[in-house]
């Protein structure tokens, strides 16, 4: 989050009024402006502005792929020797009630968390939340000790756990494994419902969604949601608002116009010449388990993909949206339909709909899968897996060269010669050879598993 003082306040309406219907992207990332409280900028407090600056650029790191932070080394090794995934979290200062789901909507822009264990030790409330990696562990704790999650309390204390993984039994609202929906709640404890207000009845912290934020701000406030904001003081989070997807794990993406919550995924401005519903599916595929798709009949450049639940939704959504498919950005946003309807018998479809709910492709059926723990971003190197052994480098590197692709870099694993990494010219290049190369039959009853890599080669 920043602000931005421009030269007039008919330059700042210009502004928000240009980029309210369109929103904008910086490095595939979309941007939401808003008016702020303050009538000017002082910039004279610099630790805050060195703190803030260093935050949002460990922010930058983890969403753009790029790994290297200003005075950290860049090599992952020595960032993380055995560093593990698992994170201490203390709350002191404990004025206003801190819940899982506030926790994990914070935590979550650093990367897919995993499982979070919520209890009280030594008096003081604290959490153990594990990531998929731990260089988002790393990055979060770069980023978020110190902070204060609401106005001049509730201080976070962030230290790595000696834990490499986390245990849990129960689903609710002390403990909740993100990866297994099917966990019961356990000791006859209902999970947390709606409406969140009741547990935040502190005078003064329920207010505007709008309102202006000082300091850092990973928890993206949600626009037109009811909730929880905090209002204007410097150290703070800034506006933290939990819809009512997000007290189920399942946040909804600020902005947009469809349904929090929704598992339907409107996806616009794809190339109507290459795109077909078995592409979509791939893509999405990687991000969760896609039910169906719909290519639009009258606009071939828009598209619905329904995915298993409202969280891969979302999680399709921020890696994809913003990445170049076939010559074309891709935009993702929620959806207003709940669903993907079949075409009735007889309607005139062209095969633009499909159904894939008993697709054997699907990555993230089995509960608790690996799967859960390898979701990156796209990058332009790819994870190559379920190799047989009589394939060699060469029948690899023609495969990718043959698919239109620019090979850059390529290497077997040592210790497991079934997996490889491949790196092509551009992102562009693997998300389409993804799409391409996915479940390719490479003979002996071995078809090619494809996935985006979080490490270059």
């Amino acid at each position: 989050m920043a602000f931005l003082e421009m030269a007039s306040e008919e330059a700042a309406v210009t502004m928000v009024n240009y980029y309210t219907p369109v929103t904008p992207h910086l490095r595939s990332q979309p941007v939401f402006i808003q008016y702020s409280n303050h009538r000017e900028l002082k910039t004279d407090n610099l630790p805050n502005q060195a703190r803030a600056q260093a935050a949002l650029q460990a922010v930058s790191a983890v969403q753009s792929g790029s790994l290297a932070l200003p005075g950290a080394p860049t090599n992952e090794g020595t960032i993380l020797p055995g560093q593990s995934p698992v994170l201490r979290i203390i709350i002191e200062n404990l004025f206003y009630p801190v819940t899982l789901e506030v926790l994990h909507q914070i935590f979550s822009k650093f990367g897919t968390v995993l499982k979070i264990i919520t209890f009280t030790k030594n008096n003081q409330f604290q959490a153990l939340l594990q990531y998929a990696d731990p260089l988002n562990a790393h990055y979060a704790k770069l980023a978020l000790d110190g902070q204060n999650i609401y106005n001049a309390c509730c201080t976070l204390r962030i230290d790595f756990s000696k834990l490499t993984s986390l245990n849990v039994k129960y689903n609710n609202d002390k403990s909740r494994d993100f990866t297994r929906l099917d966990l019961p709640t356990g000791d006859g404890q209902p999970s947390l419902e709606p409406p969140m207000a009741a547990a935040f009845g502190a005078p003064g912290i329920i207010s505007s969604p709008y309102a202006g934020a000082a300091g850092f701000a990973p928890a993206i406030g949600f626009p037109q949601a009811t909730g929880l904001s905090v209002p204007a003081v410097p150290g703070a989070l800034g506006p933290l608002t939990i819809t009512s997807s997000a007290v189920t794990g399942r946040m909804a993406i600020p902005g947009a116009s469809g349904i929090p919550g929704n598992s339907v995924l409107l996806v616009t401005n794809l190339n109507p010449d290459l795109i077909t519903p078995h592409g979509l599916f791939i893509l999405f595929g990687v991000y969760g388990d896609v039910h169906r798709v719909k290519i639009m009949f009258n606009k071939k450049e828009n598209a619905l993909v329904q995915m298993a639940d409202a969280n891969q939704a979302q999680l399709a959504m921020n890696h994809l949206s913003g990445q170049r498919l076939y010559g074309k950005v891709l935009r993702a946003t929620l959806s207003k339909h709940q669903a993907v309807q079949l075409p009735r018998e007889g309607q005139e479809d062209q095969g633009l709909t499909k159904d894939f709910s008993n697709s054997p492709l699907h990555r993230f059926k089995k509960p608790g899968s690996k799967n859960f723990q390898n979701i990156f971003p796209p990058s332009a190197t790819l994870h190559l897996s379920n190799i047989p052994p009589s394939v060699t480098v060469d029948d690899l590197k023609n495969l990718f060269t043959e698919a239109g692709c620019s090979v850059k870099a390529f290497k077997f694993f040592q210790k497991d010669r079934k997996m490889a990494l491949i790196q092509l010219g551009s992102v562009e290049e693997a998300i389409q050879a993804l799409i391409e190369l996915h479940n390719h039959d490479l003979g002996e009853n071995h078809h090619l598993r494809v996935s985006f890599s979080k490490s270059t080669i």
